[in-house]
Formats: structure tokens, sequence, C-alpha cells
């Protein structure tokens, strides 16, 4: 029987009473990537004597887990993608709660994707409410939407968050008890900083009396359509102030080809790059990047890349904007509670203010310093000694599994 057929589990196999039964549910494939070390943490912990349920990827599977159904049923972005395939993810919701109430596991562990996961909580917590529910990744309450923070509490014993200043948000924001266990790209900060740049710039030939720029226009289709036009033209304009900047655009496969199709205008073709390694090898040689905004600048702080970021959504989100409670939309920045990188956003995204930004980073002057010194301090925000965290967030699942049925 497929995937795809394979009906929700009316019943479990029996199992020692000195095993442990996790059910997990991820609704994308970052999600997947952070339950496979969950997982695979939680197995060293239990000498194998834990068994795994519930729905994830290649990544969680392969540590132990025999999803209700493929990942691709239920990992989509955006509402238009979200209402179009509306009936299949409501029907994988009641599915996977069926399932995780049939298991009578010691601890649900829901993890990212809240409009997946978190109706599947509520459920699970009406249906079974001495089950312990942990999510993993907080929503970013702290951002927009506070209310949920609140809303959260009835169906979510503890939050484990992947930013530093999340526990305070929901605490302040009367949310559940939430921990920092750490963000997963801690874990790769040394093989970050000691990747040597130099094994790219020799095989892209680059010129060392020209300055290098990593351009970074987003992971999805409509951020690179919305952000390649001022980027280019952002070049543009530091071309026309004679600094002749040579440009690396590490690409996802996904949208390369549409990159492709926007650069082609460029002055200069960009290099481009694939692959974690020559992706971290071109930010560690950049004098500077150009990004939008997203997880991709933890990634250039932690790799000590002096970053400019701009962003640009569709009309409907821009109009939510007021809905918007912090001080920037830059994860670096927020990590650091100081807007030490500058942000362009909507009609501030202009070629000249980007390139304004962008000039000074591009030699020794007080706006590099003052970059370089703040991406110094970011490892040390994020760090948390002697653990990583998938270790500490298989701590914390352990604690609810093994402590007992909370009282309903």
């Amino acid at each position: 029987m497929s995937l795809a057929a394979r009906p929700a589990r009316a019943s479990v196999s029996p199992r020692s009473r000195d095993d442990l039964r996790i059910f997990l549910v991820a609704g994308e494939h970052s999600g997947d990537a952070l339950g496979g070390k969950l997982m695979t943490a939680l197995t060293a912990r239990c000498n194998g004597r834990v068994h795994y349920l519930g729905v994830g990827g290649e990544t969680m599977e392969h540590a132990g887990l025999a999803s209700q159904f493929p990942l691709s049923d239920v990992a989509v972005m955006g509402p238009l993608n979200i209402l179009a395939r509306l009936p299949r993810l409501v029907s994988r919701v009641y599915r996977t709660v069926d399932a995780a109430v049939a298991a009578e596991p010691d601890a649900v562990v829901i993890i990212d994707a809240p409009e997946f996961t978190h109706p599947i909580a509520k459920r699970i917590r009406k249906r079974a409410p001495s089950i312990p529910i942990i999510d993993y990744v907080s929503p970013s309450v702290w951002a927009w939407r506070s209310g949920r923070a609140r809303k959260m509490r009835p169906y979510v014993d503890h939050v484990l968050a992947l930013l530093p200043f999340e526990p305070a948000a929901h605490e302040r924001l009367g949310g559940p008890p939430c921990s920092y266990v750490g963000h997963p790209l801690i874990e790769r900060l040394e093989w970050i900083q000691g990747l040597d740049p130099t094994v790219l710039a020799e095989r892209l030939q680059l010129d060392p009396a020209r300055p290098v720029i990593v351009v970074l226009p987003g992971s999805r289709t409509s951020e690179v359509t919305r952000l390649m036009q001022p980027f280019g033209a952002t070049i543009e304009e530091l071309h026309n102030r004679r600094l002749r900047p040579q440009i690396i655009i590490p690409a996802v496969p996904h949208v390369r080809a549409i990159i492709q199709q926007h650069a082609q205008t460029w002055r200069e073709p960009p290099h481009f790059v694939e692959g974690d390694e020559d992706k971290f090898r071109a930010f560690r040689l950049a004098h500077a990047a150009l990004a939008a905004s997203g997880t991709v600048t933890l990634e250039l702080a932690l790799a000590g890349t002096p970053m400019v970021v701009g962003y640009k959504v569709d009309r409907l989100a821009a109009q939510l904007k007021h809905l918007v409670k912090v001080h920037s939309v830059v994860l670096a920045n927020l990590v650091l509670e100081e807007n030490a990188f500058p942000e362009y956003l909507q009609e501030n995204c202009t070629p000249e203010k980007m390139a304004d930004a962008i000039e000074p980073l591009l030699r020794d002057t007080p706006e590099s310093q003052a970059q370089l010194a703040a991406l110094a301090r970011i490892p040390h925000c994020m760090l948390i000694e002697g653990a990583t965290p998938s270790d500490l967030a298989a701590d914390i699942v352990l604690d609810y599994a093994t402590r007992g049925r909370r009282s309903a």
C-alpha cells in the first residue's frame, strides 16, 4: 500500500511499559529537518526504547517515523495555495487527529507550520486532554497577531523557541511556558566559520581588487519576482558610481531559472552557486549582502557578512503592516534588539536608498565597522553552552513524556 493510500491507524502495536511513544507532526520541509534531529536526540536518550508516529518527511522517516501520509500533501505556503488545497488539508488534519488519539502517545510534538499543526493540537486537546502537547517553533506572535499567544495556552503545554527573545515575548503576551532551545543554525556555527572562501574566489576567478556583493532575492517565486528588479537596479546604481561590484547569487534550484531570467539585463553577468558549502563560502567572501528578509539574515550574521535588507510584499499583505508590532522585520536585528542592519521595505525598497546603504560597506568606514561589531555579538546572543538545540528540545519533550499524563 502506498503512503498516499495509507489509512489513519485505528490501533497501534503493544509496547513495554518502559517504552515511550511520541507523536510528531511536521507540516513543511524545514519542520521535517528539525523533527529528524529531535528524534535522533530522543532515541539516543532512550537507548532506542521510543516509538514514533505522526506526520513528517524523508528526514523524520529516516529517523524512525512511519508517516501517516506524504509531507507534500500539506506542505503548501501562501493563502491562495492553501485555499486551492483546503479540502485535502482539512481531511489531513482530521486524519492526523484520529491517528494521534488512537496512538495514546506519551506526548505530542507539533513542529512549526501553525496553519496545519495548531488545528491538530486543538482537536487532540479536546478529544484527549491528558496528552501533553509541545510546540517546537513559536509562531511569530511577537511580530503580529499577538493575541495568538494567549489563545495557544489552552492547547499547548510548552513552546520550544528558536530565537532568544521569544520566551520573554510569550510571558508578556500571556502565552504558554516557553524555553529558548536555540536555532538549528547554531549547530553549524563552527562549520560555517571554518569554511575557506578563497576556494570559491579562485574557482570563480574573482578580481581581488573589486568588491564582492552577494545578492539573495529569496527562495520563493513571489519574493524573487518582486525583488529582482529593485535589486538589479541597485547593482546598476553601484556600477554608475564606478564601484564595479562582482555579484554572486546563491540560488536554490526551484527559483534559479527565474533569477537568471531577470539577471540577463544586468551590466555584468552574476556568478551563480548552489549548495550550502558554496553559499556560505560566498557569504564569507562578500564585502556585503543585499538580501531579502528571512532566515537568511541569520545565516549572513553567523557568517559575519555585513548586509542591507530589502523586501516587498503584495498589496493585501502591505495593508496589514500596521499590525506588525516589532521594531524590525530583520531577524538579525531582533536577536540583537537593535536595528544594526538597515532595511528598506515596500516603497522604501528603492535602488538609490539601498545603494546608499551598501556603498560604505564596501570600504573600511564607520558604517562597515559598526556592522562588523554587531555581527560579532550575534553568536553570543544565540549560543547556549554545553548543549545543542536538538538536545535541549529533547530534554524538555522527555520531561513531559515521562512525568505522566496531565490532569484534564
